[in-house]
């Protein structure tokens, strides 16, 4: 019994040591005046054998909520100092399809898409903690855009990963200011995206020479990585058929990103 104890009680420390080197804080900051707060997560035991790879985070069109903090603490306990950045403004999030749309609408096809996105970017950058050589960024459905169109500007990235992004074809000067290599996960039924504007941007890609690639997964909708998706739909039935859950999807398309990761970082620094 008493070895059946102590072991129980190691097992809680080593657990306990495990969540106390979890770093979480909220990062205040501002781009052309605007004030925003991002949140970083990494785990504190790692970063001190030195400077680890970083992962910007892009939250969906509903702003920095719970489910984008999560993603960067899943970075985090990978070993990346994760910053899940503030494309609003401090504290603005949409709990509804029309405020979300209302708050997105104002990056799509402006410069301030990428230039909000860069200065979280610079905000992870800058704690020091990150191996500059080895960035990538990651964004979901409004977030997969912004991360695209933030590679397009020439952002020092090593990758970028769309999940359910919002596609647009890359220019002739937007591939040539490409710096690193771009995974696609999308969903087979994703209705965001019609096939002909798929193949346009596949076939940009292509035109450009551009290293990437492009995983669909069977069966996955919209926001398909989101656990949230299927309680929005009840909430929001005009949603019905556009997002939902897939637990395979999910699980495949963050499994692709960890390898992508090992690849791109590994041929860096």
């Amino acid at each position: 019994m008493k070895t059946i104890l102590l072991a129980l009680v190691s097992t809680l420390g080593m657990a306990t040591n495990a969540r106390a080197s979890l770093v979480t804080r909220a990062v205040a900051y501002e781009q052309n005046g605007v004030q925003l707060e991002g949140y970083l997560a990494y785990d504190d035991a790692k970063t001190k054998a030195g400077k680890l790879p970083g992962v910007l985070v892009v939250p969906e069109w509903w702003g920095l909520n719970d489910y984008a903090r999560g993603r960067a603490e899943q970075l985090a306990a990978l070993g990346y100092v994760a910053f899940a950045v503030d494309m609003y403004g401090k504290g603005v999030v949409a709990t509804d399809p029309k405020r979300a749309g209302e708050l997105a609408g104002q990056f799509y096809g402006k410069p301030l898409m990428a230039e909000r996105a860069h200065a979280g970017l610079d905000q992870l950058l800058a704690t020091g903690l990150v191996d500059p050589s080895k960035v990538a960024a990651i964004g979901y459905c409004f977030g997969g855009s912004t991360v695209l169109a933030l590679a397009y500007s020439g952002a020092p990235l090593a990758g970028i990963v769309s999940f359910h992004g919002g596609l647009t074809p890359a220019s002739p000067e937007a591939a040539s200011a490409i710096k690193g290599k771009i995974l696609i996960c999308h969903g087979a039924l994703d209705p965001a995206m019609k096939k002909p504007d798929l193949e346009a941007v596949l076939k940009s890609f292509d035109d450009g020479k551009l290293d990437y690639r492009f995983v669909q997964y069977a069966g996955a909708y919209h926001a398909f990585t989101n656990p949230a998706s299927d309680a929005t739909v009840e909430k929001f039935p005009a949603l019905k058929g556009f997002i939902a859950y897939s637990p395979s999807a999910d699980r495949r398309s963050w499994q692709d990103m960890k390898d992508f990761f090992a690849e791109i970082f590994a041929t860096k620094g």
